[in-house]
């Protein structure tokens, strides 16, 4: 017991892999703009009021609001989110993000301890620590058992020496009941089905990091899942391509003509569209004139013509009519899209709709789920409406929308504190905090190394079905250690007394019932052993 604590002493200690891989994110040094000039300096010496200079594909140093400059920003580290957010004066940017194609200036507001990036730092230490580890049955009847075991023994001794008043015969008895309480399979009982259990559960792509974990998942009665590379792919692809009246040629026509200028851009939207526009079989023009809006829009000019594509509200500045589009416009981003607008020559020609898609095989894992009895709720940072539409389409229980990384724990734990055992799934850095803070978090293998290493359980398949497979596995393994130790317990409770000689007296028995001898005592413990270890691999 005393050597098992002092490992699972070691394993807390690595815990703190998780902590270094989000420090990491953080820039060493920044650079500063004083009187005019850039200079570069460490992170540590920027202060808040200090105007930073971020270029293209650089990470913010500190949190802070926009002062001159457009440009678009990954907070997927942030939000989860994987589409780009605008920003432009007044906007406010988080230390860790990456910048996009344009360059910024903005004024240190937040420094040090106060960023997000250091606030989800914190958040992932204290969730970490606040866990207790669950100790096993086995364990916690070990220092009754045993002692109970030889004052039985002791006693059964000073009976059988008192009324014969012969020592070896008495002293038989005592090794008798000594062998056969032999908590051999009271041992075995937990560690075979473990081993069994996790050993399956690897081969099917689930790694549960340690037997807490393990017996955590079987009490789950809600399962909490991340929204973005969890339920959904996690990356943008074209959803929706609609010609509006007045366009002469197709979907196709209009997808060739909007992805042939998005080619020059490097933005995600951008490159959604034209890989979609590639798997359709399109052939792109050549373009020429190219210009980028910060993260509003493109143009160029295509045969002749002058193409624009970019968002509505990037036409509306230039007082372009969208009236006939306003309708499906506003359609589509109800059901949680992102809108672009295509327009040639200053005519509007139609939209292109790009979202993240369902992964194909959530809407089934989710009503597996159910089937287990578990309530699903759907966390995320996206918009209330996008939630709304795809809890409807899979038939999730509760949505938690428009929710901050910092606050995605909070509401892990307001679950907790309405007496509900949580299992959280998460892809992201941003769900590291929430997955640490949940009674058991599991990990989607393919997302962030922090989101594994803060997990209980990998899901290495990156499926939603693997926490199906994962819960059902537990439940499984928790049910054949209650059997062993069953089986354990019922033949001490059975044997032992044959052991002490309470069967001397019948004499119509068989005296290998009515005195057990220390060697059929040892092959019945044997046996017992057997059968324990046997109940285990049927795991597999």
């Amino acid at each position: 017991i005393k050597l098992g604590k002092m490992l699972e002493a070691r394993t807390k200690g690595k815990t703190g892999g998780a902590i270094r891989k989000l420090i990491g994110l953080r820039p060493k040094t920044a650079t500063r703009l004083v009187d005019g000039v850039e200079e570069e300096v460490p992170v540590a010496r920027i202060v808040k009021g200090d105007v930073v200079v971020v270029r293209p594909g650089e990470r913010l140093p500190v949190d802070g609001v926009v002062t001159d400059g457009q440009t678009s920003v990954d907070e997927s580290m942030l939000s989860g989110e994987p589409i780009p957010v605008d920003k432009q004066p007044g906007d406010k940017v988080a230390a860790g993000t990456i910048n996009g194609q344009g360059l910024i200036r903005f004024e240190a507001t937040r420094v040090g301890r106060e960023t997000a990036l250091a606030q989800i730092i914190r958040l992932v230490q204290e969730a970490q620590g606040s866990k207790a580890p669950i100790q096993a049955v086995a364990d916690r009847v070990a220092a009754v058992f045993v002692p109970a075991i030889i004052v039985m023994a002791l006693v059964t001794f000073g009976i059988w020496w008192a009324a014969g008043g012969e020592f070896v015969p008495a002293m038989i008895r005592l090794v008798a009941v000594l062998v056969i309480a032999c908590p051999c399979a009271l041992g075995l009982a937990t560690p075979t089905a473990i081993m069994a259990g996790t050993g399956k559960a690897a081969e099917r792509g689930i790694l549960f990091k340690n037997s807490t974990a393990l017996e955590q998942a079987t009490n789950l009665d809600t399962v909490v899942l991340d929204k973005t590379g969890t339920i959904t792919e996690g990356k943008p692809r074209v959803s929706d391509v609609v010609p509006l009246a007045g366009f002469t040629g197709d979907d196709r026509e209009l997808l060739r003509v909007g992805a042939s200028v998005e080619k020059g851009s490097e933005h995600p939207l951008g490159r959604a569209i034209v890989a979609h526009a590639e798997s359709e079989g399109l052939t792109l023009q050549p373009l020429t004139e190219f210009q980028a809006t910060g993260g509003a829009g493109v143009q160029a000019r295509i045969e002749n013509a002058l193409v624009m594509v970019g968002k509505p509200g990037w036409f509306e500045e230039q007082h372009m009519d969208l009236g006939p589009a306003k309708d499906t416009i506003a359609r589509l981003q109800d059901e949680g899209k992102t809108v672009m607008v295509v327009a040639r020559d200053g005519a509007v020609c139609g939209l292109v709709a790009v979202s993240d898609t369902i992964k194909p095989d959530s809407a089934a894992a989710i009503r597996d789920l159910h089937r287990m009895n578990l309530k699903v709720v759907m966390l995320t940072g996206d918009n209330r409406q996008a939630a709304r539409k795809i809890a409807a389409d899979l038939g999730i229980d509760a949505i938690e929308a428009e929710v901050r990384p910092e606050e995605k724990s909070q509401r892990i734990q307001t679950l907790q504190e309405k007496g509900g055992t949580i299992g959280m799934v998460g892809d992201g850095i941003n769900d590291a905090p929430a997955l640490a803070q949940a009674d058991v978090g599991l990990a989607i293998g393919t997302g962030t190394d922090v989101a594994i290493e803060t997990a209980d359980v990998i899901l290495s398949s990156g499926s939603l079905h693997g926490i199906v497979r994962a819960i059902d596995l537990s439940r499984a393994t928790m049910r054949t250690i209650r059997q062993n130790l069953f089986w354990a317990f019922g033949y001490n409770v059975l044997l032992i007394p044959v052991a002490a000689g309470v069967l001397y007296p019948f004499e119509s028995l068989t005296m290998m019932l009515r005195q057990l001898h220390p060697i059929l005592a040892a092959l019945a413990m044997a046996f017992s052993s057997i059968s324990v270890v046997s109940n285990s691999l049927r795991l597999y």
